[in-house]
């Protein structure tokens, strides 16, 4: 048990208020480059004359390279603490999407800094915002990672705001390296001074005080049909959920509506993101987190349904768009709180890092094969069942779960 599992839900926000925050901030800066380039894409392809797969084959190169060493960031965020990862890996990350405004035209180039920018974005995975959060909170710690994974969603709302402002006024590649220094000096400060785990290191008489975290070993956790079936769901769910979102606008035009209606239906996704994440926290810390899961993860296999069978009305489009919007905010809080449940805190980085693999291969896979599978039948309509399908095998997957052996770890 650690230090956090003694205390009351007040009592630990009483003594880290502000650590969700900072660790928000972290993760909406590990997704600068996915929310923060869509600006970018139709100035970078007329100024090069490149196609939009040219343009945005970096998206998925950096994807692929993060679920690559998802294990063994996950690893050393376990020995050495996450303090240093996210200090480091804020200004990396940063200083490599500035590097974006560099671009001369070359399609080799293009590729060196997005390969650049992948390897840079390391050190800011989840992994490491969630790693500090879960040893400082027990009695709150649903709500404590939805506070945190917001950060995605501040980033999805203010990221294309910013770039499109600074495109118009300033050209896009001026614009990359000002947002980035924007952003470095509204996230960094707050991590200095707030983003600290219960096991980073401050000093050697520190280092003999730091909280025992218990849990499974990495090997027992790996070998574990737990895990496996984690594992199982993140990867079905994620690459249904993040290729929903991506085709949202195309499968409702396909549909028959206005492009700009919708795109207003699918900022309902983003709004209902927020409330999905804290409504999820809160429910996470109160009831059987395996069953809140199964439950949250049937909501866009409903959305689809309304889709196929009432996709030219405005009211069913809006309401898929909540559907999605409020299991959009609750995956990565879902994984991660049964993680930790299931499996303690003592080797959390690196299990968790196996599942964020998962997690990345379904993101970068997803969208793609549901293009595949647009251009092979005409149409969303199957890519709409499956996602169905898979959407059910997921939450069942995790209703199969066993009551957690850390509850409270």
């Amino acid at each position: 048990m650690t230090q956090a599992g003694a205390l009351t839900a007040g009592a630990e926000w009483r003594r880290s208020p502000v650590l969700p925050i900072a660790a928000g901030l972290g993760y909406a800066t590990s997704v600068i480059h996915i929310y923060g380039l869509g600006p970018y894409i139709e100035p970078i392809s007329q100024s090069f004359g490149w196609s939009r797969t040219q343009t945005t084959i970096g998206l998925t190169l950096a994807t692929l390279v993060q679920a690559l060493f998802s294990v063994p960031i996950g690893l050393m965020v376990d020995r050495q603490g996450p303090r240093l990862f996210g200090l480091v890996g804020v200004l990396l990350t940063c200083g490599a999407f500035a590097m974006l405004g560099t671009a001369s035209g070359d399609k080799t180039q293009w590729l060196m800094l997005w390969s650049l920018l992948a390897l840079a974005t390391l050190p800011v995975q989840a992994t490491v915002w969630t790693s500090a959060v879960a040893t400082r909170f027990a009695a709150s710690r649903g709500l404590a990672f939805a506070v945190t994974l917001c950060g995605a969603s501040l980033a999805a709302a203010l990221f294309p705001l910013l770039g499109s402002w600074l495109i118009g006024r300033y050209g896009w590649q001026t614009a990359a390296p000002i947002q980035a220094a924007i952003w470095v000096g509204i996230a960094f400060p707050m991590i200095f001074l707030f983003f600290r785990g219960a096991h980073d290191r401050r000093g050697k008489a520190a280092v003999a005080e730091r909280p025992v975290l218990t849990g499974v070993t990495l090997g027992e956790g790996l070998r574990s049909s737990i895990y496996h079936r984690l594992l199982l769901a993140s990867l079905l769910f994620t690459f249904t959920i993040i290729a929903l979102v991506v085709h949202f606008v195309p499968i409702l035009t396909d549909r028959g509506a206005d492009r700009m209606a919708a795109a207003g239906v699918a900022a309902l996704v983003g709004l209902f993101s927020v409330i999905g994440r804290l409504a999820t926290g809160l429910l996470l810390d109160r009831f059987r987190a395996s069953l809140v899961g199964a439950t949250v993860f049937l909501l866009p296999a409903i959305g689809c349904l309304l889709l196929l069978t009432g996709g030219d009305s405005w009211m069913a489009q809006a309401a898929a768009a909540a559907m999605v919007g409020l299991t959009l905010g609750a995956e990565v809080d879902v994984i991660v709180y049964l993680t930790t449940q299931h499996f303690g805190l003592k080797t959390f980085g690196g299990l968790y890092g196996g599942l964020l693999m998962a997690l990345s291969v379904g993101t970068a896979t997803g969208p793609l094969g549901a293009s595949a599978l647009f251009d092979a039948t005409g149409g969303y309509g199957p890519f709409l069942w499956l996602t169905i399908a898979l959407m059910a095998g997921s939450s069942v997957t995790l209703a199969s779960l066993p009551r957690p052996a850390f509850a409270r770890s």
